[in-house]
């Protein structure tokens, strides 16, 4: 017992005098070394245990690298904000949003910690700043030279998922906020800049936002020309690896033709936002030559729509005309400074058509019929779409986008005279506009459609004895001829 005892008094005694020995020291320490040695044995130190000890590892993901922007800190940032709003206790954030953005964006506030959960295991991360004494002009940030530090993020996590974190972990956070981007990023319209001719190719093209607010839901369309037409879309998007599987490039051609005012611009719209793809309206008649013409489409982004609106009298092809000769250059020499068909076609699907990544083409015309063959062959145009005059079912939903109403007296009427009259949603439109009482309204479009349906009758009557005058004419030459050969 008494032997018990003396040792435990020996113990107590040594740790009395390891810890009047660590005090003493720890005074001379703070006495004769200077502050950033005794700073630098302790982070020293503190590493040292933490690494030796501590089951965790911890990467810093910075904001920039070098002059660039580190992808992976975009990509965490925007990330961790898309997810504190389904978290349970969300940390404090910050929210921000600008005129053109869609929605708030969050991100996380300075030291401030969130739990991410990923196939069971669980991540940290920390936005950590530290102070710059010099402010640094970065060109490829505009607040550069008004930041007094500078941002990173602390990913800290079980050592043993170091390569689930750097294999799966980080690319799955950089694809998901491809998709984050894309859903909220505001649409823009792109036209090319008047002085393209000297800008540089990231340059050839200005925007606007697109804030058109057509949608397949208010097409004036067949449901299932409409079903048909988003069916296709959605085919298109999801079938990135067949297109490189067969050695296709990832695009689809669209052909939209039919009378002016059926609604081709606001399916072009509606499809831009269906998609949530930014639309480049090419005017081709403001191209010179087909190496301006390749500098402005090749400038083009992925997941876009480009649109060249009525393809039949934009522009004159040269290459399908050589016979009309107006001036007195050099055959090779006029061709090379002209647009050609040719070097349309060969953006379309030929080399240059793999330049690029999920892009719509669409041309839109009101006479196909007056079409180059070349351009609605399959390849280059893969579905023609029909935008004919308004249909019954076309009606029903325009009187309930501009009215509110599904059911009046006066549909029958109103359909049965829509199959004869032949006229575009856009009259019915106008004329349903006038009126903001449903059967005033109606009212006043039967009155019109019955006059179109006289209109109509007459023009056609007009039509059938001009082409009778035609082919009397046309029999009494013959006939002419004939005696006179006899």
């Amino acid at each position: 017992m008494s032997d018990h005892m003396m040792t435990a008094k020996s113990v107590i005694s040594a740790l009395g005098s390891a810890a009047a020995t660590a005090v003493v020291a720890r005074s001379i320490i703070n006495d004769l070394l200077p502050y950033e040695i005794r700073d630098y044995l302790s982070s020293t130190l503190h590493s040292i245990f933490n690494r030796r000890f501590s089951s965790e590892i911890s990467i810093i993901v910075d904001e920039f690298d070098g002059l660039n922007t580190n992808q992976i800190f975009e990509a965490a940032e925007l990330y961790l904000g898309a997810r504190t709003k389904s978290a349970s206790s969300p940390p404090t954030f910050k929210v921000r949003k600008s005129e053109a953005d869609k929605q708030i964006h969050i991100n996380l506030d300075r030291d401030e910690e969130m739990v991410d959960v990923y196939e069971g295991i669980k991540f940290r991360w920390i936005l950590q700043c530290h102070k710059v004494k010099d402010s640094f002009d970065n060109p490829r940030d505009m607040n550069s030279s008004m930041r007094s530090e500078v941002r990173f993020f602390l990913l800290t996590f079980h050592k043993k998922f170091k390569n689930v974190a750097l294999e799966k972990y980080l690319p799955y956070i950089i694809n998901e906020t491809e998709l984050l981007k894309q859903e909220t990023r505001a649409l823009k319209l792109f036209t090319v800049d008047p002085d393209h001719r000297y800008q540089s190719p990231a340059d050839v093209w200005t925007s606007i936002r697109l804030n058109h607010p057509a949608t397949f839901d208010t097409l004036a369309m067949d449901s299932e020309l409409k079903e048909m037409i988003m069916e296709d879309l959605e085919r298109f998007v999801r079938r990135k690896e067949y297109y490189r599987r067969v050695g296709k490039a990832w695009k689809r051609g669209y052909l939209l033709y039919g009378p002016p005012g059926t609604g081709k611009s606001s399916l072009i719209a509606a499809m831009a936002n269906y998609l949530n793809f930014d639309i480049y309206d090419l005017e081709l008649s403001e191209m010179r030559c087909n190496s301006e013409l390749r500098k402005v489409l090749v400038a083009t982004a992925n997941k876009s729509i480009l649109v060249v609106e009525d393809i039949d009298c934009s522009v004159k092809f040269h290459d399908r005309d050589n016979n009309n000769d107006d001036d007195n250059e050099y055959p090779g020499h006029r061709q090379q400074e002209k647009v050609t068909l040719s070097g349309l076609l060969n953006f379309i699907d030929g080399l240059w058509s793999s330049c690029g990544d999920e892009r719509i083409i669409i041309f839109t015309t009101n006479h196909k019929d007056k079409l180059d063959p070349a351009l609605l062959r399959p390849g280059r145009m893969d579905l023609h779409i029909h935008m004919s005059y308004c249909t019954p079912c076309g009606f029903n939903l325009l009187a309930y986008n501009y009215l509110g109403i599904k059911h009046h007296e006066l549909f029958n009427n109103i359909e049965r005279l829509i199959e004869e009259a032949q006229v575009t949603p856009a009259e019915v439109a106008e004329q349903l506009m006038r009126q903001n009482e449903p059967d005033s309204a109606l009212t006043g479009l039967v009155e019109f459609l019955e006059l179109k349906k006289v209109a109509n009758a007459k023009a056609k009557e007009k039509k059938l004895e001009v082409d009778s005058k035609i082919k009397h004419n046309v029999e009494a030459t013959e006939e002419s001829v004939d005696k006179q050969a006899k």
